[in-house]
């Protein structure tokens, strides 16, 4: 819920486009400067703890936030502190993606991580659907401030669940420091040429073929609706998401995945075009639909790479490279969406972001063959 009410409370009270590119730009900041140490700690420490540290630290974020939008008026420096707080949610998710990647791990047997990832997906991308739609309602109904106080009550239920998690003691990885670990991550990954094709395809991909950042922008002022179907609209990418993983789950792909890998990503960028240039709140809501399917397909593929391909020992450091490219891809795609809106109009930035996900996809193709061949084997 939170980046769909703080994107709508900051266009609303600042009109600005542009600003609500650097509203991703100072999150991805942290997250990436902090990403490798922090794959390091979750191979080294103790999950359970550093998960509670890192979700009080964004409780308080959201009291600090409360605060402010419980103000009707708005000052520019309080855009300046918008942004800090958003920062410091990047430091939270730094270390929270890699310890819940080797939480996974942890807790369900080897035979059963396929299955699980798929599962942890699926409960992730139910929160992404209900979420945005909730927050919808809420701004139109019960303002911003009220949605916070529930955004604030979620996060405090899941502090209560990371503490019920049975304290595991740290994965023995070795003896190297920091720094040495993170080269030893670097070094598997050059070794895994498939792997990182993954990554670097949905990197590219989803930094100049992401719209969300510009949903706003494209409700009231394009669609000409309001928070509501806002709300819908952001549900929409992961409403399709959520679907196709269930489908997959139940029906898997059986062979060839690097080239379906490359059609829905190809279809995605096809996608944010048909979304750019369409009149009807509909067909938008559709396109993004359609482009959650896709990408839903993509997720599946990547994670399971990441499952089989990835011992134990390294998950937290591979995952730390992963939320690397992650962030990159989503909140330095927000920052491009923004700026790219601001020098060229809000319309032909999302065509010209569309025909770059396509561009990208064929020189992904012709440049990573391992990525083409890939296939993983299916339990029976």
């Amino acid at each position: 819920m939170v980046p769909v009410l703080l994107g709508w409370y900051l266009y609303e009270k600042t009109g600005s486009a542009f600003l609500l590119g650097l509203l991703g730009l100072s999150e991805v900041i942290p997250a990436v400067l902090l990403a490798l140490p922090a794959g390091v700690r979750a191979d080294t420490g103790h999950i359970r703890n550093i998960m509670t540290v890192n979700i009080s630290v964004y409780l308080i974020i959201l009291v600090t936030l409360l605060g402010i939008t419980s103000t009707d008026e708005y000052e520019a420096w309080m855009t300046l502190v918008i942004f800090a707080l958003v920062g410091g949610t990047g430091v939270v998710r730094a270390f929270l993606s890699p310890c819940t990647s080797a939480l996974l791990g942890q807790v369900v047997n080897q035979e059963e991580l396929v299955e699980a990832a798929s599962v942890s997906s699926m409960i992730w991308l139910l929160a992404a659907v209900v979420g945005p739609l909730l927050a919808g309602f809420f701004i139109g109904w019960l303002g911003i401030t009220f949605s916070l106080g529930l955004s604030f009550t979620s996060v405090l239920i899941s502090l209560l669940f990371v503490r019920r998690l049975h304290d595991r003691p740290p994965v023995k990885v070795s003896s190297l420091r920091t720094w040495e670990s993170v080269k030893e991550g670097l070094e598997f990954l050059k070794q895994q040429r498939a792997l990182t094709g993954t990554m670097g395809l949905d990197m590219f991909a989803v930094l100049f073929g992401g719209a969300v950042a510009l949903l706003p922008v494209f409700a009231k002022d394009i669609l000409l609706v309001g928070p509501v179907e806002f709300g819908f609209l952001q549900s929409a990418t992961y409403l399709g998401n959520l679907l196709v993983i269930l489908y997959l789950t139940k029906f898997p792909l059986r062979g060839g995945q690097g080239m379906v890998l490359f059609r829905v990503v190809f279809g995605f960028g096809i996608c944010m075009i048909i979304f750019a240039v369409s009149p009807w709140f509909w067909l938008s809501f559709v396109a993004l639909f359609v482009s959650g399917l896709l990408d839903g397909v993509s997720v599946v593929i990547r994670g399971t790479i990441f499952q089989i391909m990835v011992p134990e020992t390294m998950r937290g450091r591979v995952a730390s490279v992963n939320s690397i490219f992650i962030n990159s891809s989503n909140e330095l795609g927000q920052f491009e969406s923004g700026l790219a809106a601001a020098a060229m109009g809000t319309v032909p930035s999302v065509v010209f972001g569309g025909m770059m996900t396509m561009l990208v996809t064929g020189l992904f193709y012709w440049k990573v063959p391992s990525l083409r061949a890939l296939e993983y084997p299916e339990r029976e």
